[in-house]
């Protein structure tokens, strides 16, 4: 390790992190995210293209936009854990930034789709922008 790098945990971190149950939640939550997000991803981007399949996009953002719900609020949880603060711990400050963006998103996505205040293909931009981030 360089002298300008620095560990992502202390000794006293990694030992809370390897203790929590919240890793472990996080460890399962992470690659079902992943996942649901590529499976979105690609319904959009096939409404997009095709004009078909709008129905199967929007159920697939909003399961996604739940899990990133789930995984942001047990997230916060396992960081107050293992470093203090529920948000924005010095080591995953960026993270959490963009994850706050990308949230921002998906709520306004579910906002304009409940109350009607975009169409179809606005609503798909929209959700195509909160992707962008994840990207």
């Amino acid at each position: 390790m360089s002298k300008f790098s620095k560990p992502l945990y202390t000794e006293e971190q990694r030992k809370r992190r390897n203790a929590s149950v919240w890793t472990l939640v996080q460890g399962i939550l992470a690659p079902v995210q992943f996942l649901v997000f590529v499976i979105s991803f690609c319904l959009v981007v096939r409404y997009l293209f095709t004009g078909n399949g709008y129905e199967a996009a929007t159920v697939s953002i909003v399961i996604k936009t739940v899990l990133l719900y789930l995984i942001m609020i047990t997230g916060s949880i396992w960081e107050k854990v293992v470093f203090g603060k529920y948000l924005f711990a010095k080591s995953f400050f960026w993270e959490d930034v963009f994850s706050m963006l990308v949230l921002a998103l998906h709520t306004a996505y579910l906002y304009c789709l409940w109350t009607g205040k975009l169409n179809s293909i606005e609503l798909i931009y929209l959700a195509l922008a909160a992707e962008l981030p994840s990207i």
